[in-house]
């Protein structure tokens, strides 16, 4: 039975109560939560008097629902709103307003370090261990929190800024509070000039690809180019791809810059000698659009470019969002002979197992272990288990991030056959790209073009 938190529940309560209330938990809802936040916003219309509103997000609830059963996930939210309810203090409000998001209002808490202390405390209730049958459940917590200092705010802009915190708080890791500051607004209204900025640019063609060579390590032989996003906007200026391509990821953009980026570096790369191959990273979120394959098929059908010359590279992490999903793009892309590489291996989340389970051309040693090659054991034997490892699966290598000659020297000796990095040449353009390759030496009695020696 659903127990009503905050008083009886009457015949004549019955129609208006439901209408603002959580049929699981009994506590408040979304429209219970607006209610009183703008109920006290009115109140403090003359005098505005800090407070606090906060989204709190269950951690690793739906695992558990999954594993225990509805029925068991259920009960562990009806514990955690009684939970809740009980730490609520004065006027202090919980509700429920989402599966597993709950929203509470703290009018006696005016500072940021009292919303960050009672968030903690919290997180801290709901950490105890859940009784599931004759089982125990353990969650944690995320909570972002914002505080009312202004009668120019509203419930809508005090409930959007928690969920922003909330966010930040869940990109921490599990268990983090985050409170809302004047910083993260700053940051959040950089993040939405961007956004904007970057779809102008996507739709108008705008981002660029740039190309940085890969070389066979032991003569030095230019062997194929990877493809790099650049973005220079005219407000802006120039916006690194670290700083635009998560934007792109987390508002919904990296499709469209993807194939934008895809077709200039397909166009460009026909006129290079065809020996060459062309390397195009995947997202994450691309690895879980079944539309993936297709569209770079459209793409190479349009510009006339030799699927046999594209290499696609994905990440451990795109890898294992959703590795169904990924196989079958992995598998459509393999059947008209594109290429596939494994990129920035050993800093993801991936297991060697994924290394049996999916078929890989290639891997690319990261650029973490080759920066510390030559001062570091543990980094030097990692890189010789992993060349050990690919010659055992008939797997080609490249690592990446190669800056110096004794590198590059340590790595041959290794048995590493690829490499990239500075050492080798920086991203650039098309036209640079293209006048590199007509500097280089091209000898007629090899098939390949070898890079101009001092």
């Amino acid at each position: 039975m659903t127990m009503m938190f905050g008083g009886s529940q009457t015949g004549r309560e019955t129609a208006s109560d439901l209408a603002f209330t959580d049929p699981l938990t009994g506590l408040g809802n979304v429209r219970r939560f607006f209610d009183k936040v703008d109920r006290l916003i009115a109140e403090r219309a003359d005098d505005p008097a800090p407070f606090t509103v906060g989204i709190l997000d269950l951690d690793g609830f739906k695992p558990i629902n999954d594993l225990f059963g509805h029925k068991a996930g259920d009960e562990i939210l009806i514990q955690a709103a009684m939970r809740l309810h009980a730490a609520m203090q004065g006027q202090s409000a919980v509700t429920r307003v989402g599966a597993d998001e709950f929203a509470f209002l703290l009018p006696m808490v005016f500072s940021e370090e009292a919303a960050s202390e009672k968030s903690r405390m919290l997180i801290e209730i709901l950490s105890a261990p859940y009784d599931v049958g004759e089982r125990t459940a353990r969650l944690s917590a995320s909570v972002g929190c914002s505080l009312f200092y202004s009668g120019d705010e509203t419930t809508e802009i005090l409930v959007n800024k928690a969920e922003t915190a909330l966010y930040q708080a869940k990109r921490s890791g599990r268990g983090r509070v985050v409170v809302y500051t004047r910083e993260m607004e700053e940051a959040a209204k950089r993040v939405t000039r961007i956004e904007q900025a970057l779809r102008r640019a996507v739709s108008s063609g705008e981002v660029e690809p740039h190309f940085q060579p890969i070389v066979d390590l032991h003569d030095r032989r230019v062997v194929g180019f990877e493809t790099l996003a650049r973005w220079t906007d005219p407000d802006l200026g120039h916006v690194p791809p670290s700083v635009f391509i998560p934007i792109a990821e987390e508002r919904g953009i990296i499709g469209p810059l993807s194939q934008l980026v895809l077709r200039k570096a397909t166009e460009a790369a026909r006129s290079w000698p065809h020996e060459l191959f062309l390397s195009f990273n995947l997202s994450p979120s691309q690895l879980v659009d079944q539309n993936t394959g297709l569209h770079i098929l459209a793409i190479l059908n349009r510009t006339g470019f030799d699927p046999a010359r594209l290499e696609i590279e994905i990440t451990e992490t795109g890898l294992m969002t959703d590795p169904a999903s990924a196989e079958k793009i992995v598998n459509d892309l393999r059947r008209v002979g594109i290429r596939v590489s494994l990129d920035d291996f050993g800093t993801g989340q991936s297991s060697l197992g994924r290394l049996r389970d999916f078929r890989f051309d290639k891997l690319k040693i990261d650029r973490a272990f080759v920066s510390s090659i030559l001062d570091d054991r543990p980094s030097e034997h990692i890189i010789r288990a992993i060349l050990a490892m690919c010659a055992g699966l008939g797997m080609e290598v490249v690592a990446e991030g190669i800056e110096e000659e004794a590198q590059a020297e340590r790595l041959i000796q290794f048995g590493c056959s690829g490499g990239q990095g500075y050492l080798f040449g920086k991203p650039a353009d098309a036209d640079a790209t293209l006048g590199f390759l007509r500097e280089t030496l091209y000898r007629a009695d090899e098939p390949a073009w070898q890079t101009r020696t001092a």
